[in-house]
């Protein structure tokens, strides 16, 4: 199956907060979109990685992505080395994506900067057809996505561009509210952590609102890029 887009998150709910306005706005114009986990989530302070199986599965029946896979890496102890390289390899040849979206180039949470590099890096060496690597047994074609792009999560980086993804938000919040586990619950008993608390949830309405505040549309994701955009003509800008 081949994908226009496929997205990367070092844990499940990365995607969801970071570009899930963005994904659901590519599905409504028709573009084929899939969904990679990294890790289960397992370290997470609430929940546990069954918990967070079902809860990643629901956010990705409510996004509407053809496909949804985790490479179980470990929580905060993958590193960026040939044998997890292979493995974010062979998801790239298996759906030879256009795009390719991933975690923050920099964050507070250690999984994510490694987590951006991994992903990058795969996706250059995915390209170089002398790195083979089979699935089921068979052998899988060289393909290099053509564009890497970095959505926004802890940190307020700058962005290199936005999406407007006005009419998108309540879908968004809502693929997110399928991690119950994870964010604010005045009745959990659980031990709180950054993402628990009700600033951190309403603060994903905020970063929308300013990005789309600064281009003047209601709601906005922000990405990073690895190399410079370019438009046909200045007409192509909003």
């Amino acid at each position: 199956m081949k994908l226009d887009i496929l997205a990367f998150g070092a844990h499940p709910d990365d995607v969801e907060l970071g570009c899930a306005g963005t994904i659901l706005k590519e599905i409504s114009l028709g573009k084929t979109v899939g969904i990679v986990d990294l890790t289960r989530g397992e370290l997470g302070t609430r929940g546990s990685a069954e918990i967070r199986d079902q809860e990643a599965n629901a956010a990705a029946k409510i996004l509407g992505v053809l496909v949804r896979e985790n490479l179980e890496m470990r929580d905060g102890f993958f590193v960026n080395d040939e044998n997890h390289q292979l493995e974010v390899i062979k998801m790239i040849r298996k759906y030879r994506p256009e795009i390719v979206l991933c975690n923050a180039i920099d964050d507070r949470h250690i999984d994510h900067a490694k987590g951006s590099k991994l992903v990058s890096d795969a996706c250059f060496l995915s390209g170089l057809r002398k790195v083979e690597t089979s699935v089921d047994g068979e052998s899988q074609e060289a393909w290099r996505p053509k564009l890497v792009y970095h959505y926004m999560q802890w940190k307020n980086l700058v962005p290199d561009f936005v999406v407007d993804i006005t009419g998108f938000t309540d879908k968004k919040i809502e693929s997110i509210i399928a991690y119950r586990s994870q964010f604010y619950d005045a009745n959990s008993k659980e031990p709180e952590s950054p993402i628990t608390s009700r600033n951190f949830f309403e603060s994903l309405n905020y970063r929308s609102q300013d990005f789309g505040r600064l281009v003047g549309v209601d709601h906005a994701e922000g990405f990073t890029v690895e190399r410079y955009l370019a438009v046909n003509s200045l007409g192509d800008l909003i």
